[in-house]
């Protein structure tokens, strides 16, 4: 059964609204600033003067509504695109979860080339191969436009100019064709592809998302509802995986994550002494920074020079120490996710007692010693693990559209914008947006984390809209 949500409906409007049910405000704006891109406003300003004027105009109706009749999920399909970050990503993906295509397209070389992500050269990257990633999308699925329902994009967080390019593109789209729009939250995404690859998910559970900017751990209480019971107060793990690896001179082409996991299998995990973070603070908040620091002066100690002996040039005993502080810094770096997550279990269950699952998601939850050592968290609480599989953890269409699906079946989507929209008009574009609410017990008095706010978090934003419509 379509899923019912408030609408407005009147004929005067806009040919997309004419004889239509459609949102009467965007799910995530918020209602002092609703619909700043001038095209927004001119089709969103009749709505929402109608709403003010007559409430009586706002009737119940079946969102998935094209041209007055229902969309089976098998025929509902939308389209993904991902460009928050350095990994340009398309996806198509129907209403009952296939995948009907997937392209991605690494910038992996400028990655070793800058000693990590330099947003203009990442802006630039996804510039060339944004067009190209979106058709070869469309032509694997064998559809055009023409054949989808809506458009996802990411909107935040992420690198303003990186995300910049993949919402252009997206409006380009939905302008074109007359298609709705449904702005994505990155890590939301990354929480609820699980959802597409676990079937039986069912809200709510726990979600620990990781990746090379972010730590989080979530309660996932519906669609665009989290409490937030913990973050990063400085570094992410992927990014101390990045840099340690970069330290110890192993080849980052293919990522610093899956090298140095490889080269920690030959290693002592206690050879190297380093302290846990934080140990003594009782929240379920992450920092990298101190362990990343803690490395460095123990590869400064052993007196390894990465610059002329890179790891393919090392000798058999200086291999082995590098794989001794690989594997050191592994097994304390994910003793730290153990530690947050066996407390942050504990927290979600106070709130939601029927919890059952922890989902780990982004690019990190590739890690099999991760998977391992959280396997043994979710077994002394009686949970179930559920990790997406490595393709679907990194930066992906996939879970853009899947998020956008979920979205869209609740009502959740912009009209399409106008075809007559300037290229360098205003876009929405929320590269620093919190998730969910903060959990009171998880709060930080970290500075950093008080200036990361910028915008409203996806939770109170559609807190907001659903109180304006009541």
């Amino acid at each position: 059964m379509a899923t019912l949500g408030f609408a407005v409906f009147n004929r005067g409007l806009h040919p997309f609204l004419q004889g239509k049910y459609t949102p009467y405000r965007s799910w995530y704006s918020s209602t002092k600033n609703f619909c700043r891109m001038p095209s927004l406003n001119k089709l969103a300003s009749p709505c929402l003067s109608s709403f003010r004027s007559n409430r009586s105009i706002i009737e119940p109706c079946r969102v998935w509504a094209k041209d007055g009749k229902t969309i089976p999920n098998d025929e509902l399909v939308i389209l993904g695109i991902e460009t928050s970050c350095d990994d340009t990503g398309a996806a198509v993906v129907t209403g009952n979860g296939k995948i009907l295509s997937q392209v991605i397209r690494s910038q992996a070389d400028l990655l070793v080339q800058y000693g990590g992500v330099s947003p203009k050269m990442a802006q630039e990257a996804h510039a060339q191969v944004i067009d190209g990633v979106v058709e070869a999308a469309l032509q694997n699925a064998n559809l055009t436009p023409f054949d989808l329902s809506a458009v996802a994009v990411t909107i935040g967080p992420g690198l303003s100019l990186c995300l910049r390019v993949g919402v252009r593109k997206a409006r380009m789209i939905a302008g074109k064709h007359n298609l709705p729009m449904v702005g994505v939250h990155h890590m939301e995404a990354h929480a609820l592809v699980a959802r597409l690859t676990e079937k039986e998910l069912q809200f709510p559970f726990l979600a620990l998302l990781i990746s090379g900017g972010h730590n989080l751990l979530i309660l996932a209480q519906s669609v665009g509802r989290y409490v937030q019971l913990g973050t990063t107060i400085d570094d992410a793990i992927g990014e101390a995986y990045d840099k340690t690896a970069r330290w110890l001179g192993l080849d980052m082409r293919r990522g610093g994550g899956p090298a140095l996991e490889e080269l920690a299998l030959e290693g002592d995990p206690h050879a190297i002494k380093l302290s846990v973070p934080m140990q003594q603070h009782k929240d379920c908040n992450f920092s990298y920074a101190g362990l990343k620091t803690q490395v460095r002066r123990a590869i400064e100690s052993k007196n390894i020079d990465v610059n002329n002996d890179p790891i393919v040039a090392a000798s058999t005993k200086d291999r082995k120490l590098r794989a001794d502080i690989a594997a050191s810094f592994q097994r304390v770096a994910v003793l730290h996710l153990e530690q947050r997550c066996d407390r942050a279990v504990e927290w979600a269950q106070s709130i939601e007692p029927s919890i059952n699952c922890l989902v780990v998601s982004g690019g990190v939850a590739s890690n099999h010693y991760v998977r391992i050592q959280l396997d043994k968290i979710v077994k002394k609480h009686n949970l179930k693990l559920v990790c997406p599989p490595p393709s679907l953890c990194t930066d992906n269409g996939v879970m853009v559209a899947w998020t956008g699906i979920e979205h869209f079946r609740l009502g959740m989507w912009e009209p399409p914008p106008s075809v007559e929209e300037p290229e360098d008009g205003w876009l929405d574009l929320r590269p620093r947006w919190q998730l969910g609410e903060i959990f009171a017990e998880g709060r930080s008095i970290s500075p950093s984390l008080k200036r990361a706010r910028i915008h409203p978090s996806l939770t109170s934003s559609i807190q907001m809209s659903s109180q304006h419509n009541s």
